[in-house]
């Protein structure tokens, strides 16, 4: 790695970051779908879902956040499409810089944007009515799971980004993502599914990480499904990265 990495990245960083305060609307954009989804399930069907605990504002928020999350990194995907079109990374080729610093730029920016989405939706969800029995750990916890969701969908959304033929094409990855948490625990019980959907929901990523949050949230303790979590999100991570990696150097090659 070139000894000027951390340097680059944080001068990247922050042309990245300039570019979201110059357009504040990224994250409102972000962060409309999940409050008005969250505003839909708890006080317009809210009241016919049956989950077996209290709030469903509390039950439904993990979901949430994962669909915040799936939201926002679709700007990774645009941002570094754009940079591609507009000659960018050509221009910093010709410079004395790392080159995984321009991805970790985006990739920093994404988590950065994201958490300020996040924040957002948790303040609306406390206005509704979340409450929460997490210590100072549980917390932790939770923002360490966010986090490492965040990398791996964004290292995912780099993918996109690197070899659409389209704008349009570069932000309609993150559509499906979005969807997942649908067919998960994220908005009712697994058990309520018919067989072969219940399987599904129960053996993929955002169930596993629904549950852990959820989890820590409640103060209750998480068992085994926080590492089946953590796994999920530490093998997308691997996988995407190692997939980015290797279409970037195609490509800048």
């Amino acid at each position: 790695m070139n000894k000027h990495f951390a340097g680059d990245t944080a001068v990247l960083l922050g042309r990245s970051l300039r570019h979201i305060a110059r357009s504040p609307d990224t994250i409102i954009t972000t962060v409309i779908t999940p409050i008005a989804m969250m505003l839909l399930f708890v006080y317009v069907l809210g009241g016919a879902i049956r989950t077996g605990t209290g709030s469903y504002v509390n039950y439904l928020l993990p979901g949430i956040l994962i669909i915040t999350i799936a939201s926002g990194i679709s700007y990774t995907a645009y941002r570094l499409f754009l940079d591609l079109q507009g000659g960018i990374f050509e221009r910093f080729q010709s410079m004395p810089i790392a080159r995984s610093a321009v991805l970790w730029s985006h990739v920093l920016t994404s988590v950065v944007a994201n958490l300020i989405s996040l924040v957002v939706v948790l303040l609306v969800a406390l206005a509704m009515g979340f409450r929460t029995g997490a210590d100072v750990l549980g917390w932790l916890a939770v923002a360490g799971i966010l986090v490492l969701f965040t990398l791996a969908l964004t290292w995912l959304a780099v993918i996109p980004g690197l070899t659409a033929s389209s704008v349009d094409g570069a932000s309609a990855f993150a559509y499906p993502l979005i969807f997942l948490p649908f067919v998960s625990s994220a908005f009712v019980p697994t058990e309520s599914m018919p067989g072969p959907v219940r399987a599904f929901a129960e053996n993929q990523p955002v169930t596993s990480i629904v549950d852990s949050l959820r989890a820590l949230f409640a103060g209750q303790p998480v068992g085994s499904g926080i590492w089946i979590a953590l796994a999920w999100c530490l093998g997308i991570l691997a996988v995407a990265v190692a997939f980015a990696g290797l279409i970037y150097r195609r490509r800048v090659g």
